[in-house]
């Protein structure tokens, strides 16, 4: 398949998934750009919004499995990765996968689980493998975790580690519909629309998994000049000199803003990355990726507006 017919299934990822999730196209696309950069999604958003639905409905059209883990207080590492379960017959431990052995990996409310089990998670989305009594086992390809949290509600919460937070590529913000898209929702449901049948909504395949491999690496060998590197780099050290943030963005949050930055150029059928590629996507690579200092907080400045800051006073190359 050509690289404009791969990016014309790509599309039509987006029209499946429309047909169960009305008005979070950004959403989608943000998927989209991390599954072609091999990267994993923080989904933020209130109760209500269909971040679960929308997750289900993307691996259906991708032919995708996916497994969904409710993260609870009391979840423990080995019911995310697996463990050594004892066979009377054999008299030996043999390993039982846990759930992360799937194509997309749903984490719902990510942060109602303690660090210990959240840390479970952390060699399976970095090096896509899971290790135990020794043995390491490699997950299926692609992979990507889409975890999801609510930004209201903290009681019973954990804040996410630095290291986990640095392992997504993206944070999206999904928000509430428009009004025509919420009025198109309620009348779907008023026509019978079950956000749990998907067969009912009619989500198809659109794209078979070696496509999707395909896809990953083209959007690996879109080209970057030397001038565009160096304008991430600067980017990335005026996050560390911003007087808000207390912790910049570290290298790995540029080489997870070049990938990014090739995946979209590569959708938008560039053959290079270009500026304007690493301006659309900075702000959702890196906002989950800043610490700002407690007073800029108590200020109600938001990583957002501090990267936008950036942004607007990095010389941006010719």
């Amino acid at each position: 398949m050509t690289d404009d017919a791969l990016r014309e299934a790509m599309s039509r990822v987006r029209t499946e998934v429309g047909k169960a999730v009305v008005g979070q196209d950004r959403a989608v696309t943000g998927m989209l750009v991390a599954l072609l950069a091999r990267g994993h999604v923080l989904l933020e958003g209130v109760p209500g919004v269909a971040k679960t639905l929308l997750v289900r409905a993307f691996s259906r059209a991708l032919d995708l499995s996916t497994t969904r883990i409710q993260f609870t207080p009391d979840l423990m590492p080995g019911d995310v990765s697996g463990s050594l379960v004892y066979d009377a017959r054999s008299g030996e431990f043999e390993f039982r996968e846990g759930p992360v052995f799937t194509h997309v990996l749903l984490a719902d409310e990510i942060n109602r689980t303690p660090p210990k089990t959240q840390a479970a998670l952390l060699e399976a989305m970095e090096e896509r493998q899971v290790s135990a009594d020794g043995v390491t086992r490699p997950l299926p390809d692609p992979f990507l975790v889409a975890a999801t949290q609510n930004p209201i509600e903290h009681e019973g919460t954990y804040s996410l580690p630095e290291a986990q937070l640095d392992r997504f590529l993206l944070k999206l913000v999904v928000d509430v519909p428009d009004r025509d898209a919420e009025v198109m929702l309620l009348r779907r449901h008023a026509d019978g629309f079950s956000p749990r049948d998907l067969d009912a909504a009619g989500v198809q395949t659109a794209v078979a998994i070696e496509d999707v491999h395909a896809a990953q690496s083209a959007a690996a060998a879109v080209t970057v000049d030397d001038d565009v590197l160096a304008y991430v780099v600067d980017l990335a050290r005026a996050t560390r000199s911003a007087p808000s943030v207390l912790l910049g963005v570290s290298p790995r949050a540029t080489t997870a803003l070049l990938a990014a930055a090739k995946a979209w150029a590569w959708l938008g059928g560039y053959p290079a990355i270009t500026p304007d590629h690493v301006q659309t996507m900075l702000v959702p690579v890196w906002r989950h990726r800043l610490r700002l200092r407690p007073e800029a907080e108590i200020e109600g400045v938001s990583p957002d507006a501090v990267l936008r800051s950036v942004q607007q006073q990095t010389r941006v190359p010719i």
